[in-house]
């Protein structure tokens, strides 16, 4: 086998690829490729230029076809993952992806394979693209993939890119798949940049449409009388040359995602991993960002290097994922069929465990309302045997700038090997409190998109040293423009409470004690910190009741209910609640007593600690629709903090 692969491969993907241009003949802009009927992939720097002022703007992408007349069409852009509020030309690479659609849906062209891997490809790959005048590069010789350039991009060296062939695919030579997007040649050196695929994940449900397209295009691939792209992977060494029942070949992973791409996407992304974790034998499956979201992502989970693992696997996922649709009320009849069928001549364990294959503890699905009337259940707060998922944003300022702060996040998905970092800034000047939501949207989105569930969003904490717990949280937005029929408002949208970062790593002795409690108290009081008229001290927090729980009608970062907080803490009290807007120097006011009285209200209300944040998440949303400025919940913040799944004390976000 040549080192660039199979050329009728290599063929395949030349046709698939096109260059982008304002009018027909015009200048090359850069390259593209199709990836699904209508659909074309490149990176969004090759169209920023051009479409920064208008992307409503028509344009055309023109490629040579080996079997077809050269294509020529028109186009616009349909998304870019482009950040609105990104300046300067240096664009991330997980921000550097486009998505292009031809104007008429009567274009013949050729579509790419996009591997489902979810692990980096191997150790070469062959760039396809245009070359400034327009004229193809059919291939360079093979690419050493030296380096990985952070959780997305791959780094290549010892080759020179000319200069047009960004946004053009990357072909593993071993699989026959496209695995990345070209997306930098180094000015002046040897060598450039590629953005790895699973970045596609980001387009969210966008992406899921475009790559079930593609996964029914190739599905089809079967019925066309000339060369197509599995026929040949099937006969790559990558594919399995010798074949046995008990193999996952390509013609059987083209058969299930296209039948996969018929199944109603998953209520969220703790499904897709938690059914490709069953299906390896409980053992985790590879890193994967951002996190696999659609059922076609699972099945790249059930990979061992760039090898498929054994059928039974495979199998086995795809009956667990038959298992969830009929859970939720769905007939994948068609995708069963197809794995009782494919399960003849396997041996008798095979059979057995993907006929009997049940779905995780606690993952049966839970259907939709029963009607107008129905009284919602309050979700209970992850945490302990209840399991659930949680993201958790961790801000720690900076030694010698407090005002500014470096950033963590942190996805906690329900099981027990505890949370794991997804993104971070924790170098340079940090972030000012004003940027804080602007930064943090974009990562917010894709962390939620993570563990999200139709039936349940996930809470989001905020970890702070207790000087900034007046940071107002609740009161942050994910879109800089609300919706008319929704609150942009995170309090509203799902759970938000906040935590102490100073309390990372093991647990102390107060705080454990006083958490079962908590736990264990019949009934939950509020109690007035600090007594009006009356100064903080120690023994009003340790002597509480068990139930007890700090009510502060001030804020808790400064002053008297700074000190009472601090003392709170020592304590061991792991739920407080507490306003976070001005209170007066002397005395309280009648809004204090508003405070006191709806705290004591919502306490008494929950039948344990575990509903309270999503008890006040309602009476947020009741503020919402009613516009209540004066509600006395509007500016009241809650600490909810589980010693059961404390912060991990692994690197603090020090400067450098």
């Amino acid at each position: 086998m040549p080192e660039t692969g199979d050329p009728y491969i290599d063929d395949l993907a030349r046709s698939a690829t096109v260059h982008l241009l304002s009018t027909a003949g015009g200048t090359m802009w850069g390259s593209g490729f199709f990836v699904a009927p209508g659909w074309v992939l490149t990176c969004a720097h090759v169209l920023r230029p051009h479409l920064g002022r208008d992307r409503e703007q028509i344009f055309h992408v023109e490629g040579e076809q080996y079997d077809r007349e050269p294509l020529r069409a028109r186009a616009r852009l349909e998304a870019w993952l482009l950040d609105d509020d990104l300046r300067g030309d240096d664009i991330p690479v997980e921000q550097d992806l486009a998505l292009v659609r031809l104007v008429d849906d009567d274009v013949e062209h050729e579509c790419v394979w996009l591997s489902d891997c979810a692990e980096a490809p191997g150790a070469s790959a062959v760039v396809h693209g245009f070359r400034p005048e327009g004229q193809p590069l059919r291939w360079r010789s093979a690419i050493d993939i030296r380096t990985y350039d952070g959780s997305y991009g791959l780094r290549f060296t010892d080759t020179e890119f000319p200069k047009g062939v960004s946004g053009g695919p990357v072909l593993d030579p071993h699989t026959g798949a496209v695995v990345a997007v070209m997306k930098s040649r180094r000015v002046e050196r040897d060598g450039g940049r590629a953005i790895a695929l699973p970045v596609l994940r980001r387009f969210g449900e966008l992406y899921q449409s475009v790559l079930a397209e593609h996964d029914r295009w190739h599905g089809a691939g079967s019925r066309l009388g000339r060369t197509n792209w599995i026929d040949r992977q099937q006969e790559l060494p990558a594919g399995g040359l010798h074949r046995t029942p008990e193999q996952w070949s390509p013609d059987d992973r083209r058969t299930a995602l296209n039948l996969l791409a018929s199944v109603p996407a998953p209520g969220g992304v703790p499904a897709v991993a938690r059914l490709a974790r069953k299906a390896r034998g409980n053992i985790a499956p590879p890193g994967s960002l951002p996190e696999p979201r659609s059922w076609r992502d699972g099945h790249g989970l059930l990979y061992e290097g760039h090898r498929p693992m054994a059928a039974i696997a495979f199998l086995h996922y795809l009956k667990l994922v038959v298992e969830y649709e009929r859970g939720r009320g769905g007939d994948p009849a068609r995708l069963d069929a197809w794995v009782n069928a494919r399960l003849r001549g396997v041996p008798p364990v095979v059979h057995t465990v993907v006929t009997e294959a049940r779905l995780p503890e606690g993952m049966f699905p839970v259907l939709g309302p029963g009607g107008p009337d129905e009284v919602l259940p309050v979700l209970p707060y992850p945490g302990g045997e209840r399991g659930g998922a949680v993201v958790t944003v961790e801000l720690e300022p900076l030694s010698d700038a407090p005002d500014r702060f470096y950033w963590r996040i942190r996805v906690h998905d329900g099981d027990r090997d505890g949370s794991r970092p997804v993104d971070e800034q924790c170098h340079g000047d940090g972030v000012a409190p004003g940027d804080l939501i602007r930064r943090l949207r974009r990562p917010l989105v894709d962390a939620f998109e993570m563990v999200d569930t139709d039936e349940c969003p996930a809470p989001l904490e905020v970890a702070l040293p207790a000087d900034y717990f007046d940071t107002a949280v609740h009161r942050w937005q994910l879109t800089e423009m609300g919706r008319l029929y929704l609150s942009p408002y995170l309090g509203v949208q799902r759970r938000v409470v906040l935590r102490d970062l100073d309390r990372r790593g093991e647990p102390d002795r107060e705080w454990l004690v006083r958490w079962e409690g908590l736990m264990a108290a019949e009934e939950l009081t509020g109690v007035a910190t600090p007594v009006p008229g009356r100064a903080p001290r120690p023994h009003h927090f340790t002597e509480m009741a068990p139930g007890a729980v700090p009510v502060l009608c001030r804020p808790a970062g400064r002053g008297v209910g700074g000190a009472a907080m601090r003392m709170a803490l020592e304590a061991g009290h792991g739920v407080a609640l507490w306003h976070t807007d001005a209170h007066p120097e002397r005395g309280c006011h009648e809004r204090c007593a508003a405070v006191r009285a709806g705290a004591a209200d919502l306490l008494g209300q929950a039948k344990d600690p575990t509903e309270l944040p999503d008890r006040l998440r309602r009476i947020r949303e009741d503020i919402s629709e009613t516009k209540d400025a004066q509600h006395w919940a509007e500016g009241v913040a809650m600490l909810y903090d589980d010693p059961g799944r404390p912060l991990p004390d692994l690197d603090r976000l020090d400067a450098p």
